[in-house]
Protein backbone atom coordinates (compact mmCIF):
# COMPACT_ATOMS: atom_id res chain seq x y z
CA UNK A 1 0.00 0.00 0.00
CA UNK A 2 1.34 3.34 -1.08
CA UNK A 3 0.68 6.77 0.94
CA UNK A 4 0.11 9.80 -1.17
CA UNK A 5 0.75 13.10 0.65
CA UNK A 6 2.20 15.19 -2.32
CA UNK A 7 1.99 18.83 -1.50
CA UNK A 8 2.67 20.65 -4.86
CA UNK A 9 4.04 24.20 -4.84
CA UNK A 10 4.47 24.05 -8.67
CA UNK A 11 4.15 20.67 -10.90
CA UNK A 12 7.42 18.77 -10.79
CA UNK A 13 10.19 21.57 -10.65
CA UNK A 14 10.78 23.32 -13.73
CA UNK A 15 14.19 22.97 -16.42
CA UNK A 16 16.99 25.52 -14.88
CA UNK A 17 15.98 26.03 -11.15
CA UNK A 18 18.98 26.65 -9.50
CA UNK A 19 17.80 24.02 -6.49
CA UNK A 20 14.90 22.01 -6.10
CA UNK A 21 13.78 21.17 -2.62
CA UNK A 22 11.89 18.17 -0.99
CA UNK A 23 10.05 19.44 2.29
CA UNK A 24 9.20 16.23 4.63
CA UNK A 25 6.35 17.08 7.45
CA UNK A 26 3.79 14.93 8.94
CA UNK A 27 2.14 18.01 11.33
CA UNK A 28 1.99 21.47 12.05
CA UNK A 29 5.78 21.91 12.91
CA UNK A 30 6.65 20.85 9.79
CA UNK A 31 3.70 22.59 8.06
CA UNK A 32 4.50 25.56 9.12
CA UNK A 33 8.24 25.39 8.06
CA UNK A 34 7.41 24.56 4.23
CA UNK A 35 5.13 27.47 3.95
CA UNK A 36 7.97 29.75 5.25
CA UNK A 37 10.33 28.29 3.25
CA UNK A 38 8.17 28.88 0.31
CA UNK A 39 7.57 31.86 1.07
CA UNK A 40 11.16 33.19 1.19
CA UNK A 41 12.94 31.05 -1.00
CA UNK A 42 15.26 32.62 -3.31
CA UNK A 43 13.50 32.80 -6.99
CA UNK A 44 15.09 30.17 -8.55
CA UNK A 45 14.60 28.02 -5.85
CA UNK A 46 10.99 25.81 -6.36
CA UNK A 47 9.65 23.90 -3.19
CA UNK A 48 7.48 20.93 -3.03
CA UNK A 49 6.20 19.18 0.48
CA UNK A 50 5.54 15.41 0.76
CA UNK A 51 3.13 15.22 4.15
CA UNK A 52 4.52 11.54 5.35
CA UNK A 53 2.08 9.37 6.95
CA UNK A 54 1.86 8.83 11.04
CA UNK A 55 1.96 6.28 13.34
CA UNK A 56 5.05 4.49 12.22
CA UNK A 57 5.39 0.73 13.95
CA UNK A 58 8.51 0.11 15.66
CA UNK A 59 10.04 -1.80 13.31
CA UNK A 60 9.67 -0.84 9.58
CA UNK A 61 9.32 -3.95 7.51
CA UNK A 62 8.49 -3.05 3.81
CA UNK A 63 9.25 0.96 3.62
CA UNK A 64 6.88 0.79 0.21
CA UNK A 65 4.07 0.54 3.27
CA UNK A 66 4.63 4.21 3.76
CA UNK A 67 5.89 5.79 0.96
CA UNK A 68 4.17 7.26 -2.26
CA UNK A 69 4.02 6.04 -5.80
CA UNK A 70 6.29 9.09 -6.58
CA UNK A 71 8.43 11.86 -5.94
CA UNK A 72 9.88 14.63 -7.33
CA UNK A 73 13.24 14.69 -8.47
CA UNK A 74 14.97 16.71 -5.82
CA UNK A 75 18.58 18.28 -5.14
CA UNK A 76 17.47 18.63 -1.42
CA UNK A 77 15.56 17.01 1.08
CA UNK A 78 14.59 19.06 4.00
CA UNK A 79 13.17 16.63 6.63
CA UNK A 80 10.52 17.43 9.27
CA UNK A 81 9.37 14.12 10.48
CA UNK A 82 7.90 13.96 13.98
CA UNK A 83 8.13 10.10 14.43
CA UNK A 84 11.44 8.14 14.37
CA UNK A 85 9.91 6.61 11.27
CA UNK A 86 10.63 8.99 8.97
CA UNK A 87 14.10 9.54 9.56
CA UNK A 88 14.37 5.73 8.64
CA UNK A 89 12.69 6.35 4.99
CA UNK A 90 15.15 8.74 4.13
CA UNK A 91 17.43 7.03 2.42
CA UNK A 92 14.76 5.27 0.29
CA UNK A 93 13.49 9.01 -0.06
CA UNK A 94 16.88 9.66 -1.44
CA UNK A 95 16.43 7.12 -3.61
CA UNK A 96 13.25 7.77 -4.96
CA UNK A 97 14.18 11.70 -5.15
CA UNK A 98 17.63 11.26 -6.56
CA UNK A 99 18.44 13.91 -3.73
CA UNK A 100 22.36 14.59 -3.01
CA UNK A 101 21.71 16.26 0.42
CA UNK A 102 19.69 16.47 3.22
CA UNK A 103 19.06 18.47 6.29
CA UNK A 104 17.17 16.35 9.07
CA UNK A 105 15.47 18.66 12.39
CA UNK A 106 16.11 17.75 15.16
CA UNK A 107 13.41 19.97 17.00
CA UNK A 108 12.69 17.32 19.86
CA UNK A 109 15.09 14.31 20.53
CA UNK A 110 12.13 11.63 20.23
CA UNK A 111 12.03 12.57 17.12
CA UNK A 112 15.17 11.70 16.03
CA UNK A 113 17.46 10.04 18.82
CA UNK A 114 20.89 10.31 18.38
CA UNK A 115 21.82 6.61 17.52
CA UNK A 116 19.20 6.83 14.93
CA UNK A 117 20.79 10.59 13.43
CA UNK A 118 24.08 8.19 13.23
CA UNK A 119 22.76 5.29 11.80
CA UNK A 120 20.94 7.12 8.88
CA UNK A 121 23.88 9.62 8.48
CA UNK A 122 26.31 6.78 7.58
CA UNK A 123 23.69 5.13 5.25
CA UNK A 124 23.74 8.74 3.67
CA UNK A 125 27.30 8.94 3.50
CA UNK A 126 27.92 5.60 2.13
CA UNK A 127 25.27 6.79 -0.82
CA UNK A 128 26.98 9.57 -1.63
CA UNK A 129 24.56 12.13 -0.10
CA UNK A 130 25.69 14.98 2.37
CA UNK A 131 23.46 15.20 5.49
CA UNK A 132 23.25 17.61 8.32
CA UNK A 133 21.17 17.05 11.50
CA UNK A 134 20.94 20.71 13.19
CA UNK A 135 19.54 20.01 17.27
CA UNK A 136 17.65 22.64 16.76
CA UNK A 137 17.54 23.34 13.39
CA UNK A 138 18.18 27.20 14.13
CA UNK A 139 21.88 26.05 14.88
CA UNK A 140 22.30 25.52 11.08
CA UNK A 141 24.67 28.05 8.85
CA UNK A 142 26.98 28.39 6.45
CA UNK A 143 29.82 25.86 7.53
CA UNK A 144 28.47 24.02 10.65
CA UNK A 145 25.90 23.46 12.92
CA UNK A 146 24.87 22.44 16.44
CA UNK A 147 24.69 24.09 19.92
CA UNK A 148 27.75 23.74 22.00
CA UNK A 149 29.84 21.56 19.62
CA UNK A 150 29.86 22.85 16.07
CA UNK A 151 30.05 20.12 13.67
CA UNK A 152 31.67 21.15 10.08
CA UNK A 153 29.75 19.89 6.59
CA UNK A 154 30.66 20.64 3.19
CA UNK A 155 27.63 21.03 1.01
CA UNK A 156 27.03 23.69 -1.53
CA UNK A 157 23.02 22.94 -1.63
CA UNK A 158 22.64 22.97 2.24
CA UNK A 159 25.05 26.13 2.65
CA UNK A 160 22.93 27.72 -0.23
CA UNK A 161 19.99 26.90 1.92
CA UNK A 162 21.57 28.31 4.85
CA UNK A 163 22.35 31.23 3.93
CA UNK A 164 18.58 32.24 3.98
CA UNK A 165 17.29 29.95 6.48
CA UNK A 166 18.75 28.87 9.66
CA UNK A 167 20.69 30.71 12.94
CA UNK A 168 18.83 33.81 12.91
CA UNK A 169 21.05 37.18 11.51
CA UNK A 170 19.58 40.50 12.07
CA UNK A 171 20.56 43.78 11.26
CA UNK A 172 19.38 46.83 13.75
CA UNK A 173 18.68 50.77 12.97
CA UNK A 174 18.72 52.42 16.02
CA UNK A 175 17.75 56.12 16.62
CA UNK A 176 17.54 57.99 20.65
CA UNK A 177 17.99 54.63 22.32
CA UNK A 178 15.28 53.21 20.48
CA UNK A 179 15.04 50.40 17.94
CA UNK A 180 13.61 52.17 14.80
CA UNK A 181 14.14 48.92 11.83
CA UNK A 182 15.55 45.44 11.88
CA UNK A 183 16.23 43.73 8.74
CA UNK A 184 16.29 40.09 8.59
CA UNK A 185 19.29 39.30 6.87
CA UNK A 186 18.69 35.34 7.69
CA UNK A 187 15.66 33.76 9.18
CA UNK A 188 15.03 30.96 11.34
CA UNK A 189 13.10 27.94 9.37
CA UNK A 190 9.60 28.47 11.17
CA UNK A 191 9.75 32.58 10.62
CA UNK A 192 10.57 33.16 14.01
CA UNK A 193 13.52 36.18 13.44
CA UNK A 194 10.89 38.32 11.25
CA UNK A 195 8.12 38.04 13.75
CA UNK A 196 10.80 39.24 16.35
CA UNK A 197 11.73 41.85 14.54
CA UNK A 198 8.59 43.43 13.81
CA UNK A 199 7.95 43.23 17.34
CA UNK A 200 11.09 44.84 18.53
CA UNK A 201 10.30 47.93 16.79
CA UNK A 202 10.15 50.72 19.06
CA UNK A 203 11.95 48.83 22.08
CA UNK A 204 14.23 50.04 23.66
CA UNK A 205 18.33 49.19 23.51
CA UNK A 206 18.35 48.15 26.83
CA UNK A 207 14.99 45.83 26.80
CA UNK A 208 15.56 44.70 23.41
CA UNK A 209 17.33 41.37 24.16
CA UNK A 210 14.25 40.16 27.29
CA UNK A 211 11.88 41.20 24.66
CA UNK A 212 13.25 39.39 21.75
CA UNK A 213 13.25 36.15 24.33
CA UNK A 214 9.79 37.15 24.97
CA UNK A 215 8.83 37.55 21.58
CA UNK A 216 10.36 34.31 20.63
CA UNK A 217 8.49 32.37 23.57
CA UNK A 218 5.19 33.98 22.28
CA UNK A 219 5.72 33.36 18.51
CA UNK A 220 5.51 30.47 19.74
CA UNK A 221 9.11 28.46 19.59
CA UNK A 222 7.68 24.58 18.60
CA UNK A 223 10.84 22.89 19.79
CA UNK A 224 10.93 20.75 22.50
CA UNK A 225 10.36 21.99 26.19
CA UNK A 226 11.76 18.64 27.26
CA UNK A 227 15.42 18.71 28.71
CA UNK A 228 17.79 17.41 25.98
CA UNK A 229 20.34 15.15 27.75
CA UNK A 230 22.93 15.90 25.91
CA UNK A 231 22.48 19.62 25.76
CA UNK A 232 21.27 19.77 29.56
CA UNK A 233 18.95 22.41 28.40
CA UNK A 234 15.50 22.36 26.88
CA UNK A 235 15.95 22.60 22.61
CA UNK A 236 13.07 25.74 23.34
CA UNK A 237 15.70 27.50 25.49
CA UNK A 238 18.64 27.19 23.17
CA UNK A 239 16.80 28.16 20.30
CA UNK A 240 15.81 31.01 22.08
CA UNK A 241 19.25 31.96 23.44
CA UNK A 242 20.46 32.03 19.97
CA UNK A 243 17.77 34.72 18.45
CA UNK A 244 18.50 36.77 22.30
CA UNK A 245 22.53 36.65 21.82
CA UNK A 246 22.18 37.80 18.50
CA UNK A 247 20.14 40.61 19.40
CA UNK A 248 22.27 41.41 22.55
CA UNK A 249 25.48 41.52 20.18
CA UNK A 250 23.58 44.34 17.51
CA UNK A 251 21.87 46.69 20.71
CA UNK A 252 25.60 46.48 22.37
CA UNK A 253 27.04 49.83 20.20
CA UNK A 254 24.23 51.19 21.35
CA UNK A 255 23.81 50.80 25.30
CA UNK A 256 26.91 52.56 26.62
CA UNK A 257 28.78 51.68 29.65
CA UNK A 258 26.56 50.03 32.40
CA UNK A 259 26.12 52.85 35.27
CA UNK A 260 27.30 51.58 38.79
CA UNK A 261 25.96 53.69 41.87
CA UNK A 262 28.63 55.96 43.68
CA UNK A 263 27.91 57.33 46.56
CA UNK A 264 29.16 61.10 46.17
CA UNK A 265 32.73 62.06 48.32
CA UNK A 266 30.43 64.24 51.09
CA UNK A 267 28.65 60.91 51.65
CA UNK A 268 28.04 59.66 55.15
CA UNK A 269 26.65 57.00 56.11
CA UNK A 270 23.84 56.60 58.94
CA UNK A 271 24.46 56.72 62.37
CA UNK A 272 23.64 53.38 64.30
Amino acid sequence: MRCDGLIRAFPFSPSGAWMRILVITQGEYGKRILEHVRAFAAGDWTVEGWQAPKGFPPVIDDPDDFLPSELPETDLILSLGEEPGVAELLPDIVKMTKATAAIVGIDSEAWVPAGLAAQVGRKLEGMGVAAVFPKPLCTLNEKTYGFRKKISYDSPLISAFAARFGTPKVRLTVKDGKIEDVQVERDACCGCARYVANGLKGVSVREAEFEAGMLHHHYPCLASMGIDEELGDTLMHVSGRLLKDEVAEQVKPYKGPATKFRPSDDFEPPKS
